[in-house]
């Protein structure tokens, strides 16, 4: 995959690259980002573990009992960033997406992003049959 580990002209990986692109995402649709956040990388899948993500608000909804509410929230901006997450991706990796699926778990505090790429050409995937 281009740019991994440390190839990358100002010596990040593309992991790291990845991951301060979806913090910085994630803090401009929410207001605060993640203050953990690692990405891995495995043949064509890329998830992107964040710690510590929820804003100050959300914590107080959640320790009045509604976490439904904030967990809806999330969804919601997960899907409003999906096109932004997808071309951070896109433009690191230098592959296509073909599917991106997000979480997030309350306590502990933690939300994974995931992301399905498309073949490299001219490369087989080897598969259970």
């Amino acid at each position: 995959m281009p740019g991994t580990p440390t190839d990358r002209p100002n010596g990040h990986s593309t992991s790291a690259e990845i991951s301060n692109a979806v913090v910085h995402l994630l803090s401009e649709y929410t207001g605060r980002g993640p203050t953990k956040a690692r990405t891995y990388i495995n043949d064509d899948l890329i998830s992107v573990v964040l710690r510590d993500t929820l804003t100050k608000g959300e914590r107080s909804l959640i320790a009045n009992g509604s976490v439904d509410v904030v967990l809806d929230a999330r969804k919601a901006y997960q899907a409003a960033m999906k096109q932004d997450l997808i071309a951070v991706i896109e433009k690191y990796s230098g592959r296509s997406v073909l599917a991106f699926m997000s979480e997030n778990h309350i306590d502990p505090d933690i939300a994974v992003e995931s992301f399905v790429l498309a073949p490299q050409k001219g490369i087989l995937s080897a598969t259970a049959s």
